[in-house]
């Protein structure tokens, strides 16, 4: 098969690793990827969102199958783009569309899905300009903490808890008033503050069946023991040692399957990767948000851990024979360290020269590409996040002394990286 991955980041090189693997990946390209990816297959250049150029470049190379990573163009309706296309007819595409993806491109919208289909997650209410004083007048009285939420993408980084009225609404007035994220701000969702510990769940459906994979826990903040602004994710651990019988029995019982099935009840069309955002409270497991993909740098320590041919995976998914595939798991844990430019999540510079990556290459290691490019044979910086690095061993402390390890041994300009990845389950 000739496959095309959507995306530029880590978490397309570890799915461009693992597709590369399949004895039924011909030929894999990936649009735009990075210097990482190139290593697994062809870059093209192209636009995520540029539809017209990928359906373009899916004819030229004759793809079989088009694997979209990152949630913008999902959101924008690539599938239902391409599929509209009758030389692409017969191409299979693993994403939902555009009134699924809605699921991560509204907050407003998962709110009401959720509130419709019974699934626990957090009260709130929905305001824009129109309503602003009432937004106001609505956060005067709320308890304390209190999360706003921009309603649309903000890449990460739309959503803020306040310890206090005064930052709300000077919070609530940069987004709506102010603009501080665009269009992704036009509508602000206020939600009640939920106590208790994060963690991710995916899954990849049809729409009307599912296959739980390796759940994963991950650290937004920039700082060390999770202090500082959030970012779009500073590492990664799986499995997740809380994650029990009891509890993955609940998350099935009261998050997915209703879920899946609210999918299915709500005509959405939706073949691929869903994440779970969740936070698990004393009360049970709450949903904070979903994702229409899967995570980055979650990515990078779950799909390693799966032993299954990744395109046999997503074949199944396409064919709606998911219930036929019996997943198999790597029992090794896992830990993503991701190294980030200097200034990041704030302003940052590109085109730092990184040095020693191909010292570091040890077992049971990897190190993937995010935002990287390759500059007349040297690999530079290309973004916010720079490198992830994943390693594997019998304990999270293990795992995370080797993808510290290796990060020591790497340098480029104003590299940062948190090294206390995991640290709330070390001994």
């Amino acid at each position: 098969m000739n496959i095309l991955l959507i995306g530029s980041g880590g978490r397309e090189h570890a799915l461009a690793k693992s597709l590369k693997l399949s004895n039924k990946c011909e030929n894999l390209f990936i649009a735009p990827g990075n210097a990482g990816t190139a290593q697994c297959g062809t870059n093209l250049m192209a636009e995520v969102t540029d539809f017209a150029q990928i359906a373009a470049l899916c004819t030229l190379h004759k793809i079989d199958m088009l694997v979209v990573g990152p949630e913008e163009p999902l959101v924008k309706g690539i599938v239902g783009f391409l599929q509209q296309k009758p030389e692409l007819k017969n191409m299979i595409i693993i994403g939902p569309a555009d009134d699924a993806a809605q699921l991560e491109g509204s907050k407003a919208f998962a709110k009401i899905f959720m509130k419709n289909h019974g699934i626990p997650t957090a009260a709130y209410k929905k305001f824009t300009r129109e309503n602003y004083d009432a937004g106001v007048d609505y956060i005067k009285n709320h308890s304390l903490p209190i999360v706003l939420k921009a309603d649309g993408l903000a890449g990460g980084k739309g959503v803020v808890i306040c310890q206090t009225h005064i930052e709300a609404i000077s919070e609530f007035e940069l987004m709506l008033i102010k603009s501080k994220y665009g269009e992704a701000g036009k509508k602000v969702v206020i939600e009640e503050f939920l106590e208790g510990i994060e963690m991710s769940v995916f899954v990849l459906t049809d729409g009307e069946n599912y296959i739980l994979l390796p759940e994963a826990k991950d650290y937004k903040r920039i700082g060390e023991a999770d202090t500082g602004p959030n970012t779009g994710g500073m590492g990664a651990v799986s499995p997740v040692p809380f994650f029990d019988d009891t509890l993955k029995e609940q998350v099935n019982q009261k998050i997915i399957r209703p879920t899946i099935e609210g999918i299915k009840k709500d005509g959405l069309q939706y073949k691929g990767f869903l994440f779970f955002g969740l936070m698990i409270t004393p009360k049970g497991p709450y949903v904070i948000e979903y994702n229409c993909r899967m995570g980055d740098p979650e990515t990078e320590v779950v799909i390693p851990r799966i032993k299954n041919d990744l395109v046999d995976l997503l074949l199944a998914t396409y064919n709606k024979q998911l219930s036929h595939v019996k997943l198999q798991i790597k029992e090794e844990q896992a830990v993503a360290i991701v190294a980030v430019s200097g200034g990041y999540p704030g302003i940052y510079e590109k085109g730092k020269i990184i040095h020693n990556l191909d010292d570091m290459m040890i077992d049971n290691s990897i190190i993937y590409h995010a935002g990287t490019k390759n500059d007349n044979g040297k690999i530079v910086t290309n973004g916010g996040r720079v490198l992830v690095v994943s390693s594997f061993a019998d304990t999270i402390e293990e795992a995370a002394f080797k993808s510290n390890y290796i990060l020591q041994h790497i340098y480029f300009e104003g590299m940062n990286y948190r090294s206390d990845i995991g640290y709330e389950f070390k001994n």
